[in-house]
């Protein structure tokens, strides 16, 4: 007999170096680093370094790193005015598929495949993603786009490109924890997507699209954005045990709750939970948290004995939402931090490179043969 793996789960199909999760024990790390070590310690700038390059940089080597990402904030003119004409109700992971894809075109760099070449496309993709993806949301205000600053780190310059005014240290640095846990996640569905588009030695502007389109479903990073939906739905903190009583009577899913890898807690969702709660505790207990605190007692009173727990997705949004962010750019947000992880693997792959090809069992008919047009009823 033989066995299918169905969605290639518990399939080992390569090696790495960059991430570690034992989703039984709720532990993920890079390098070997706690991820709770990387938000509390480190830098969205110094972690995409750690991925790129699998170690951690000197002070000398990020410095230059950073320098490097300031130095490449600015995208071409005419992807400007490409991405202020896109109709202004297309979802905005489309417009940055778009967007991605352009940019592509005024790289002279864009066809290099070399290891050298992927590095510094990464560096500049790591940059711009930033830049596309907050004249995508000015654009669909019907406002002009705002210039990058070479004065703020990766995550306060994408908050002021965001909302035309500086963010204060304290919006910064939450943005930047949500970037860090956000940056790489082992081999999900669009990691894997990304590089089987670099199996075939296609460029990276073709894996990072292609990775795009992996992320934009619901099922992926989509999550963040439907999560907001059911807190919105909800409405009231008092109504929450019922509603989920209720989904789980009816057996339906619950957005941001359960994970394919998690059998505990996903530990980027207890780091997010203690921020969210200390930006809601700010606001006299915010609506959005107090529904989430709710819904996850009823979760792990009922279904937690099943390894079922509120993954990144169930707080992430309202975090976003808190910082001002409108819940249509919670997956491009997701993308703005995954590029690093995207980067990282299509590089560590393709060191080794070798096309994926998997099979699939054939269960169509056999012993058929071709019937003349006019005879078939």
């Amino acid at each position: 007999m033989t066995e299918i793996a169905k969605g290639l789960e518990g399939v080992l199909f390569t090696e790495t170096q960059l991430t570690f999760i034992n989703g039984t024990e709720g532990i993920l790390t890079h390098l070997g680093i706690p991820i709770q070590e990387w938000a509390e310690k480190s830098s969205f700038e110094e972690l995409s370094y750690a991925l790129l390059y699998a170690k951690l940089p000197t002070a000398a080597e990020l410095k230059q790193f950073d320098a490097d990402l300031k130095a490449n904030r600015a995208i071409p003119a005419k992807l400007s005015e490409a991405i202020a004409s896109f109709p202004k109700d297309v979802h905005p992971m489309q417009a940055l598929r778009t967007a991605v894809s352009y940019l592509g075109l005024f790289d002279p760099q864009a066809e290099a495949t070399s290891e050298a070449d992927r590095y510094a496309i990464s560096v500049r993709l790591i940059a711009q993603f930033a830049t596309i993806i907050a004249a995508i949301a000015r654009a669909r205000q019907g406002k002009e786009a705002v210039a990058p600053r070479d004065d703020l780190n990766h995550a306060g310059n994408f908050l002021y490109m965001l909302n035309g005014q500086e963010a204060t240290p304290e919006q910064a640095r939450l943005f930047d924890i949500a970037l860090i846990l956000h940056a790489d996640h082992g081999m999900n569905a669009s990691t894997f997507t990304a590089i089987a588009t670099s199996s075939t030695l296609s460029d990276m502007y073709s894996c990072m699209t292609s990775a795009i389109g992996a992320l934009k479903g619901p099922l992926h990073g989509g999550a963040n954005e439907a999560v907001m939906d059911m807190l919105d739905e909800i409405g009231d903190p008092s109504k929450a045990a019922d509603y989920i009583n209720k989904k789980l009577d009816d057996k339906e899913k619950i957005m941001g709750v359960g994970h394919r890898v998690y059998k505990y807690f996903d530990p980027r969702s207890r780091v997010l939970r203690d921020y969210a709660e200390h930006v809601a505790s700010k606001q006299g207990k915010s609506t959005y948290y107090q529904i989430l605190e709710n819904i996850e007692k009823v979760v792990v009173e009922r279904i937690g004995s099943k390894g079922i727990y509120p993954n990144v997705d169930f707080y992430s949004g309202t975090v976003y939402s808190d910082l001002g962010i409108a819940k249509e750019f919670f997956t491009p947000i997701f993308a703005l931090a995954r590029i690093s992880g995207w980067s990282a693997s299509v590089i560590e792959y393709t060191r080794n490179n070798r096309l994926l090809r998997p099979d699939a069992l054939y269960t169509g008919a056999t012993d058929q043969h071709y019937i003349d047009l006019n005879d078939r009823q």
